[in-house]
């Protein structure tokens, strides 16, 4: 039997800027992957239903029997379960949401709306997922407690020097070549998970529940409050309060970041600051690509969302419920308008548009430095994100 993850359409259009570039279940939480999380408890590779353009990255790869499973929902045991005892033409609902369905890979196209001829299971236990970008941080703490334990059982870490102080009666689990040195590693309110080749450097103070992933590094100093995921080989620094890092990415100054997420291949620049909290204490708006207008989070705490590739200069300040595309470079003092559009160039001055063969340019150069090849599918997704953002750029 194929796995399958599907995009559910007002979903992915939802958690845009992050899914330009990915489908949903790329979207980093806790510490894998949504799909990381599936394949490691189905023991088995998936595969992708997402948009046609982001298709040649992420094919389908179906056969004769498919479980389709919503790529936005996170699993558990007792989902597992119940997707274990579906048969062929029969589909897991929460209430109208589709959860997955099994389909003979003859029956045709797989429909994500759910409109197919399914006999109809009810799933009435709880459904942990996503819909809206401020879900991954306001969730990530659940997200990366479960993903601890699913990473570490019945594993053995490796020894924590003893020039590091121990906080806590949490769990610390440290990969195989991870250095850390005169850290304080606080596990009071939830573990802290070290990646393969990670490092925390010298008087970083760290607060669980945390995840540094492989080959990542915590600068000298930084101030990490949970629940906080750096994704792999970034570069963090300064002040850092439940914010979610995807991977590639650097914030390596001072400067504080919360209640955020951070996509691929960004650079927030030294001293940049980004508002979580409105002065008069209300809840946060922010852009939303379905609505095509600004919407309420339901929070009061909520920071910067930012797509891949894109940059902010030294000193850059970023009002409270920013979003920010891709490919965006933001420069220049005051504060710089809370919808950025993808391809952007400028600040607070105003934007123009960020030329296309300037940003592959960069995102070359960038990649290059991590023995990355920009190839010509990344191209092909940028290229289109470019031509599905024009609009915004007037």
């Amino acid at each position: 039997m194929k796995t399958i993850l599907f995009d559910p359409p007002e979903t992915w259009e939802n958690l845009l800027p992050l899914t330009f570039t990915r489908p949903v279940s790329e979207i980093r939480m806790g510490i894998l992957r949504i799909r990381e999380k599936w394949e490691r408890m189905l023991d088995c590779p998936a595969g992708w239903l997402t948009r046609p353009y982001l298709a040649r990255k992420y094919p389908a790869k179906t056969g004769k029997d498919n479980l389709y499973i919503d790529g936005s929902v996170l699993p558990d045991e007792g989902l597992i379960r119940a997707l274990g005892e579906l048969s062929p033409g029969e589909a897991l609902f929460a209430g109208e949401k589709l959860l997955a369905a099994r389909q003979d890979g003859a029956a045709g196209d797989f429909d994500p709306a759910g409109q197919g001829s399914y006999k109809r299971i009810e799933y009435h236990n709880e459904v942990f997922r996503i819909e809206f970008p401020w879900d991954i941080f306001s969730n990530n703490g659940k997200a990366l407690e479960a993903d601890f334990d699913l990473i570490t059982r019945n594993r053995i870490p490796a020894e924590i020097p003893s020039s590091n102080r121990i906080l806590g009666p949490g769990k610390i689990f440290v990969e195989e070549g991870a250095r850390i040195e005169c850290a304080v590693l606080n596990t009071g309110n939830g573990p802290i998970y070290i990646g393969k080749n990670a490092e925390i450097m010298e008087g970083s103070l760290v607060r669980g529940p945390f995840a540094l992933c492989e080959g990542s590094t915590l600068k000298l100093g930084a101030k990490i409050y949970g629940p906080t995921t750096i994704g792999p080989f970034s570069k963090v620094g300064g002040e850092v309060n439940n914010c979610i890092i995807s991977g590639c990415s650097n914030k390596a100054h001072d400067g504080f970041l919360g209640n955020s997420v951070i996509g691929e291949w960004c650079n927030i620049g030294a001293d940049s600051n980004n508002s979580n909290l409105k002065n008069n204490y209300t809840t946060v708006r922010l852009w939303n690509y379905r609505e095509e207008k600004f919407i309420s989070s339901g929070l009061i705490f909520c920071g910067l969302i930012m797509g891949d590739h894109s940059k902010c200069g030294i000193n850059t300040m970023f009002n409270t419920g920013t979003v920010v595309g891709v490919n965006a470079n933001i420069f220049g003092s005051g504060f710089p308008r809370n919808f950025i559009p993808s391809f952007s160039w400028g600040g607070a001055h105003g934007f123009t548009t960020y030329q296309l063969d300037k940003a592959m340019e960069v995102a070359t150069g960038v990649m290059k430095r991590r023995d990355v090849q920009l190839d010509d599918t990344e191209i092909e997704i940028l290229s289109e994100v470019f031509r599905m953002t024009e609009k915004y750029r007037v």
